[in-house]
């Protein structure tokens, strides 16, 4: 067992003070990764700051018409929440189709955020990772890695990030509100989270000492009566996508699409998202040939992982059936609990 300091903080400023006292210390809420990774000794910090006192959990809109999503607030509570469901419903639909009712109701929105890869090598201490020990070497490279990247992967890691929420939260163009040492900040989404590079144990481009406060959605703008999410995995429940498309679009009164929306999971160390794919849409009808033209360009560059039955070349086709697939529901309007489908789930009432 590895020995371990526990505080509890009942202020932000007190958490930040506790998660400076050792460089390995991490916040904990609902503990659904960070047990796991200590479990299975990926993880060691040296101090657990346990932040669920801290008033984080609010769910409340904001003066300039959009909505604030307290970092403790739990999955759970996120995606049912009357406003989520009303003008965010791409939000509701992914987190839904993400872990288990029992995980959803523990995970909260800031550690669904800082979640690890479930990459089978960073799990496997046995084995080198650059994830967990730079410069130790990536044992997915040229081995099995049907789950792995096929877009902004690098020569020190080809891993994926896990998250439903995060790809629905880059499609909308959420907010990350910060604060640590050097005071509170605002991150656009697209920036929070870094590919790889050089530096694959850096997930996020959070500083030492850095707490989430809350996730900013901006205002609606038309989004929400054409959007879904769709998850395409082995298995139907409980698994991580092996590919997942978080798809808006607005439409003009001739019945074009005005606005769009698109972000992958499942296929980068990051959710993907090219504003060059959605301005292909811009001006166009409704129409799988134009959906299939913004899929080639938001998947640019995609490049096949692994060896024999591990090799994931069969990611790049779905992607782009996904994402043709994903335009055609959001066409068809947003889901709902009077018109679910078998993609993407109901918000039940």
């Amino acid at each position: 067992m590895n020995p371990f300091h526990y505080a509890p903080a009942d202020t932000v400023a007190t958490a930040l003070a506790a998660l400076q006292q050792h460089p390995t210390a991490v916040p904990i809420a609902g503990g659904t990764n960070v047990l796991d990774l200590m479990k299975e000794n990926v993880a060691r910090p040296r101090m657990l700051v346990d932040i669920n006192r801290l008033d984080l959990s609010a769910i409340e809109p904001t003066p300039q018409g959009g909505l604030r999503l307290g970092a403790l607030a739990r999955n759970a509570a996120t995606a049912y929440h009357p406003l989520v469901r009303t003008h965010y419903p791409l939000l509701s639909a992914a987190i839904l189709a993400g872990a288990s009712p029992q995980i959803r109701n523990m995970a909260s929105n800031g550690g669904n955020l800082l979640q690890r890869t479930r990459c089978v090598y960073f799990y496997d201490t046995a084995t080198p990772c650059n994830k967990r020990e730079p410069g130790a070497g990536c044992s997915a490279v040229g081995q099995l890695a049907r789950q792995h990247a096929i877009l902004g992967a690098s020569a020190h890691c080809i891993a994926v990030h896990p998250s439903d929420m995060c790809v629905a939260l880059a499609a909308l163009e959420a907010t990350v509100h910060v604060e640590g040492p050097g005071g509170p900040r605002a991150i656009a989404f697209a920036d929070f989270h870094r590919l790889p590079g050089d530096r694959p144990d850096q997930d996020t481009v959070l500083q030492p000492g850095e707490l989430i406060l809350c996730i900013e959605l901006p205002p609606p703008s038309g989004f929400f009566a054409h959007s879904a999410y769709l998850k395409l995995r082995e298995r139907t429940s409980y698994a991580f996508a092996l590919a997942s498309v978080a798809a808006a679009l607005k439409f003009n009164s001739e019945g074009r699409i005005a606005r769009a929306r698109i972000a992958l999971g499942g296929v980068a160390h990051k959710p993907w998202r090219r504003t060059e794919a959605e301005d292909v849409l811009v001006g166009q009808a409704p129409d799988p040939a134009v959906f299939d033209q913004a899929a080639s360009v938001l998947l640019e560059g995609a490049q096949p992982q692994g060896t024999g039955l591990g090799h994931n070349g069969f990611k790049i086709p779905l992607a782009r059936r996904a994402i043709v697939r994903a335009l055609a529901l959001a066409t068809a309007g947003t889901p709902g609990p009077e018109r679910p489908n078998a993609t993407t789930p109901g918000i039940p009432a």
